[in-house]
């Protein structure tokens, strides 16, 4: 129901004479892999809406409609225009009855009152204030709201919470970390990290990704691949980064996983947002006076801000997965794409894709099948023997009873 306030609502236009058919988006794919999708969005309004009851289900570990109502965002960001009408949206895949519901809410009314419900809810802006902290997932924000902690304050004042590494410094430099890190921020770190990088290897090379590769003006971190031509190269090759960066007294965070990439092990068939991949996340320190426009300015009486930085060094012939994995993110249309692409792999092409690996599953189910046939040959030969075998004893037996 429309509140009696003015609110805003999208402008009505009279639809294109050749008809919903012949409309830009009634070709749309299912597979987020097959649309094309720009920088910007043409449908922030409808996009918006569905991103929050999205992240709402996750809160609540509700999988399946948190995964539909990113489906459906994911479909509206790839359209060309604007929606305008409800009926537009009936060629559209992936948008079910509670999506279309939230839309037709939104367009007579402005807003949709299942949206405002969440967004007045205190849970969920107090799991959304928790989880904006470097290292707090979902169930730890569960954990300290059920606790009754409210505010970051109420955390760090409480001696009855225990705070791992990264959360400590996600608390320490909150003000830093949780403000969006710029274009030339990014060029600035690429720079430092490129340097220290090429003195500990000069065969390396070093790849931006994440949402600076696409286009992003802005992004939430700084992220890149590095990569050693050879193989088993890229070993030692991030700690001894590490160590680097520290001895310059610009590391204030570092978190090194070794590589848990197992071949043998592959492919998986179940959705994994991070690779096995070798990698670190850091916090680094960023002068200002090294960032191209900026001129240095002090904050809390110092004249450098933290940043968020992360780096992975895969295996030389794993590479192109990586670059295709690391250039995502966690947005909704990128978690799609990787999402979407292994589901067009699996269903259209009859392949397995992850965050490793392309395997052939035609190749795949002969290799089984030729397996199964020998396994049954060798079955039935070894049967056949132990009835031969029993025969041969029975025949025995008899003549043994005939003599006696």
């Amino acid at each position: 129901m429309c509140s009696k306030e003015e609110n805003w609502k999208p402008s009505v236009q009279p639809k294109p004479e050749a008809g919903p058919q012949d409309s830009p988006w009634s070709t749309v794919s299912q597979y987020a892999c097959q649309r094309r999708t720009t920088l910007y969005n043409r449908n922030k309004i409808l996009t918006d809406a569905l991103e929050v009851l999205a992240e709402n289900y996750e809160f609540i570990e509700s999988k399946g409609p948190c995964l539909g109502f990113k489906r459906a965002a994911s479909v509206l960001k790839s359209l060309p225009v604007p929606i305008r009408s409800i009926d537009e949206l009936e060629r559209l895949p992936c948008l079910g009855p509670e999506t279309m519901a939230v839309i037709q809410d939104i367009f007579e009314c402005g807003s949709s009152s299942k949206v405002e419900e969440v967004l007045t809810d205190e849970r969920y802006q107090t799991l959304k204030i928790f989880t904006s902290v470097f290292g707090v997932g979902p169930k730890t924000a569960e954990k300290w709201y059920r606790q009754g902690l409210r505010s970051l304050e109420q955390i760090v004042s409480d001696s009855s919470i225990h705070l791992n590494r990264m959360q400590q410094a996600g608390f320490q430099y909150y003000e830093d970390i949780s403000k969006p890190v710029s274009k030339a921020e990014a060029e600035a770190v690429g720079q430092i990290i490129e340097e220290v990088v090429s003195c500990v290897n000069p065969d390396a090379t070093i790849t931006l990704t994440g949402g600076f590769r696409r286009g992003k003006e802005f992004g939430h971190d700084v992220d890149f691949l590095l990569n050693v031509p050879g193989h088993g190269k890229e070993d030692g090759l991030l700690p001894a980064v590490i160590d680097q960066l520290r001895s310059q007294g610009i590391l204030l965070y570092s978190d090194f996983q070794e590589s848990t990439f197992d071949l043998s092990k592959l492919p998986s068939r179940r959705f994994e947002a991070m690779d096995h991949f070798q990698k670190c996340f850091l916090i680094v320190k960023l002068k200002k006076e090294q960032v191209d426009g900026q001129q240095a300015e002090r904050r809390c009486g110092r004249d450098w801000k933290a940043l968020r930085v992360d780096l992975v060094a895969p295996p030389a012939e794993r590479y192109a997965f990586a670059l295709l994995g690391w250039s995502g993110s966690t947005a909704v249309s990128l978690q799609q794409f990787e999402r979407d692409l292994r589901r067009f792999a699996r269903l259209e092409r009859h392949m397995l894709l992850d965050n490793h690996a392309l395997f052939d599953k035609t190749t795949k189910k002969k290799k089984k099948k030729k397996k199964k046939k020998k396994k049954k040959k060798k079955k039935k030969k070894k049967k056949k023997k132990k009835k031969k075998k029993k025969k041969k004893k029975m025949k025995k037996k008899r003549k043994i009873t005939i003599l006696l």
